[in-house]
């Protein structure tokens, strides 16, 4: 078995390498990435200080206008955000139970921080691939102090509901008293399925968290954006958490960069991907789901074992220096795969046919590998 840490070394190595990436983005180097810093921060501006000035308070007043949040705080990571949240729905409604999904991050992702850490119980909102709806979250069985509703929910194929439908739930939860908090990793670029701006979706929730790394570029952080008793509460808990980091500077202004730049460029992603995610379904045996997407990420399964698969796009990027689709992994049908589809900026040079070109091209170094 190869070690793990050389096999990622090999894949960033000839994605960097690689001309054209149908899947993901040219992956950058440190130097790379402190020019972004460079050219983002002002030139006599002063660091950060535990969470004051500097670039993170540029960062969380930038935020504030995107949603038209009351206020905002800067958090390390969202995993500590969503906690802080979560906690003080339980405090302000004196509900421990927060309704979550069972694919949601906190649940699948957070190492059960919400429980150990906070002492909540979680009460399952639906077991549908989707978020609850309205009559799910009406016929709970228990009270809640905090619907979460994750926009999209990764984990059931970056899926999102309709505007509509959304307002429902969240009606639906005001109704039985409790709390709306979105988990918006990816609020981004799930705004042009739902059809409104991050503003309009902000609005319908008491909170939200967004991430600067998973769609817009940076190196780490998150906000969360509400009321101004809440952020006075987040920042009391932020340092509680071990939050309250000496300077952030980095993640601050990799941050502002990405809202600068990266940004805009989110919805032209997810228009793509509706062509992207088409033309691979034109392939033998390939499937994606949700069609169309409803963000820019989607699924994709082709009917051949998850490290045949890796290993013929690494071979394809390194001989050919094409990206096609990575990060394949096995499912519960043997012989059966699914990878998660990303298109971002180099998928844009990708118009249908090449995709379906490049997809059977692939294809074809597949059924003379095995």
């Amino acid at each position: 078995m190869s070690d793990p840490s050389t096999a990622r070394l090999r894949r960033l190595s000839a994605l960097r390498g690689c001309d054209r990436a149908l899947a993901g983005k040219r992956p950058v180097t440190v130097a790379e990435q402190l020019a972004v810093l460079r050219a983002t921060a002002e030139p006599d501006a002063l660091p950060d200080l535990y969470g004051e000035g500097g670039a993170v308070r540029a960062v969380e007043r930038r935020v504030a206008e995107l949603l038209g949040a009351g206020a905002v705080a800067f958090f390390p990571t969202g995993t500590m955000a969503q906690q802080v949240a979560m906690r003080y729905g339980a405090e302000v409604t004196g509900r421990d139970a927060v309704g979550l999904h069972p694919l949601s991050h906190p649940l699948v992702h957070e190492g059960d921080a919400y429980a150990v850490l906070g002492g909540l119980r979680a009460v399952l909102t639906t077991r549908a691939a989707r978020n609850p709806d309205a009559g799910e979250v009406a016929a709970l069985a228990e009270p809640i102090g905090t619907l979460l509703l994750e926009l999209p929910l990764r984990d059931a194929g970056f899926v999102l509901p309709d505007w509509d439908e959304l307002v429902a739930t969240v009606a639906a939860a005001r109704e039985r008293g409790a709390r709306v908090h979105l988990d918006g990793a990816r609020l981004w670029e799930s705004t042009p399925h739902l059809g409104r701006s991050p503003v309009e979706v902000a609005a319908l929730a008491d909170s939200v968290y967004v991430s600067f790394y998973k769609s817009l570029g940076g190196i780490s952080g998150a906000a969360l954006a509400g009321d101004d008793e809440l952020i006075r509460y987040a920042r009391v808990w932020r340092h509680r958490y071990g939050g309250q980091l000496f300077q952030q500077w980095p993640a601050a202004l990799a941050a502002l960069a990405g809202l600068e730049h990266e940004l805009p460029r989110l919805p032209g992603y997810v228009t793509h991907a509706r062509t992207v995610a088409a033309a691979l379904a034109e392939l033998p045996g390939a499937r994606v789901f949700p069609t169309p997407p409803h963000t820019h990420q989607f699924r994709f399964w082709l009917p051949y074992p998850a490290e045949l698969l890796d290993e013929v796009n690494l071979a394809l990027a390194e001989e050919e220096k094409t990206w096609f689709v990575g990060g394949w992994r096995d499912t519960e049908v043997p012989g059966l795969a699914m990878a998660e589809v990303t298109v971002a900026g180099p998928a844009l040079e990708f118009d249908a046919g090449q995709v379906v070109e490049l997809g059977e091209r692939f294809l074809r170094r597949v059924s003379t590998t095995t």
